[in-house]
């Protein structure tokens, strides 16, 4: 299976804090004729899954189009990537999964009113995104709840799984945040993965008992112990990114770990593993990679933090 990652544009209806789209990237996107045209050539060479994303691919007036469009050329599976505000209104959904829309990832960022609405610099927002989730819940569509892990949200990621639950939701990705782009600056924001790693322990164990699937996108393996099969590695098959400004493999991804460290070597998960995104180890070297493989660390941070 192969996949077409179309970015349609940077723009949103919500500012989150933690995003990293610029303001200047804000005004760049794709015309309808360029996503036509990857659409045809990536199904022409076999590709048959396509995912709109953004930004917030919802605000595009020609996303039905689009979603009509991918169906016609075959894609099978025809993804939207959304913060889920405009499903509040449920004919919003109802008209994409018409037009052939068959997946749906909702971006909850966190599941408590005011730390949302804080996060997403957008107030009044909360009860759209509750609304919108659980109307793609009760439609049956069987969503993929994203879930952003920084300093601040990452303490209430187990009451988050409940949170899903209540509201029909089985499966959760769940994302350490990069410091990239728009984001860059936020080093304070990242904690650390072994962190991280022990509070997703307890998630999983959660989820697990109520019959939920949570993923970890960017943990690799050696940290995560018995929850190591939880490491979820989206570039593992071929997908192929379409953005504004550029067109790539995922695996070149800045929000995709890319780099080894020395105390990778040897390692059984090695060809399975793509190890640390560069931006975490500007910040917190490899210790931590190099204490769970019994070596010494050999890679030192080179970015300043504060120290809770």
């Amino acid at each position: 299976m192969a996949l077409l990652d179309v970015i349609l544009g940077y723009d949103c209806n919500l500012a989150c804090d933690y995003c990293t789209i610029t303001q200047a990237m804000r005004a760049r996107s794709l015309t309808t004729a360029r996503v036509l045209a990857a659409m045809q050539g990536a199904a022409r060479e076999g590709f048959d899954r396509v995912s709109f994303t953004g930004g917030e691919p919802t605000i595009r007036p020609d996303l039905l189009g689009l979603v009509r469009a991918s169906r016609r050329l075959g894609y099978d599976d025809v993804k939207v990537q959304s913060n889920g505000l405009l499903f509040a209104h449920r004919p919003n959904l109802e008209r994409l999964v018409d037009a052939g829309a068959t997946t749906f990832h909702v971006s909850i960022h966190t599941h408590l009113r005011e730390p949302y609405e804080a996060l997403v610099r957008r107030p009044g927002t909360y009860d759209a995104m509750t609304r919108g989730l659980e109307h793609v819940a009760e439609a049956g569509l069987d969503p993929v709840a994203d879930v952003i892990l920084k300093r601040d949200t990452l303490p209430r990621l187990p009451d988050a799984v409940r949170w899903l639950e209540a509201r029909g939701v089985r499966r959760a990705d769940l994302w350490l945040v990069s410091l990239t782009d728009g984001n860059r600056d936020a080093v304070d924001s990242l904690p650390r993965m072994t962190e991280v790693a022990e509070v997703m322990a307890e998630a999983f164990a959660l989820a697990d008992a109520r019959g939920m699937t949570l993923r970890s996108l960017h943990l690799p393996r050696c940290l995560l112990g018995e929850w190591a099969d939880r490491a979820h590695d989206p570039a593992a098959e071929r997908v192929r990114v379409l953005t504004p400004d550029d067109l790539f493999d995922l695996e070149g991804s800045k929000l995709t770990p890319q780099r080894h460290v020395p105390a990778c070597e040897g390692c059984a998960d090695r060809g399975r593993c793509r190890g640390v995104r560069p931006d975490y180890l500007e910040v917190w070297g490899d210790d931590e990679i190099a204490a769970a493989r019994g070596v010494a660390p050999s890679v030192r941070p080179t970015r300043l933090r504060v120290l809770p």
